[in-house]
């Protein structure tokens, strides 16, 4: 059974070698080098400073995955916008856990009183990203072509959005 929690410091060690795995070996991010401990930390600590949340799902007392929200512009016009962005342990994959991330992340940025939630998602192929985002009610509004550039090849960017509750009211 997992938990959700949020990330402290003590979790950063699992988040980096989680995330270093997508870098070296996924076109989920763009990155083309696994940022260290401290680059991890302080990206924790900005999205918290912002007063966003950043979470970890916990299988038998081991960090499973992480997932964060973070401004998804820092012009203020976009104050009431957030990106999401979802990493699960490479063995853990296909057991629930994204969706229980995302979930939570949702329902947090929802308490917030945020409007819409964005996910930029690398690679046209990362089609378990883009179901799990679907199924979660973010609905696909674009890609963009061959903007990225890893594995010798050009990779895609799809952009999804899904309101939060707080667009219901039209405010």
């Amino acid at each position: 059974m997992a938990c959700v929690r949020n990330a402290s410091e003590a979790d950063i060690d699992a988040i980096t070698s989680i995330y270093a795995h997508y870098v070296r070996h996924n076109a989920a991010t763009f990155e083309i080098e696994p940022p260290d401990t401290a680059e991890m930390d302080r990206r924790r600590s900005s999205s918290i400073s912002r007063g966003l949340p950043y979470i970890v799902a916990e299988v038998e007392s081991e960090v499973a995955g992480y997932a964060y929200a973070s401004p998804y512009r820092l012009r203020p016009a976009y104050r009431f916008t957030v990106e999401d962005s979802v990493y699960i342990h490479p063995n853990l994959l296909g057991r629930g856990l994204g969706r229980l991330l995302l979930s939570h992340l949702i329902e947090d940025c929802e308490a917030r009183c945020y409007r819409q939630m964005v996910a930029i998602i690398g690679d046209t192929g990362n089609t378990a990203s883009i179901r799990l985002h679907q199924a979660l009610g973010f609905r696909m509004v674009g890609t963009l072509e061959g903007v990225g550039r890893k594995f010798d090849r050009w990779v895609d960017t799809v952009i999804m959005q899904r309101p939060l509750h707080a667009a219901i009211d039209g405010s």
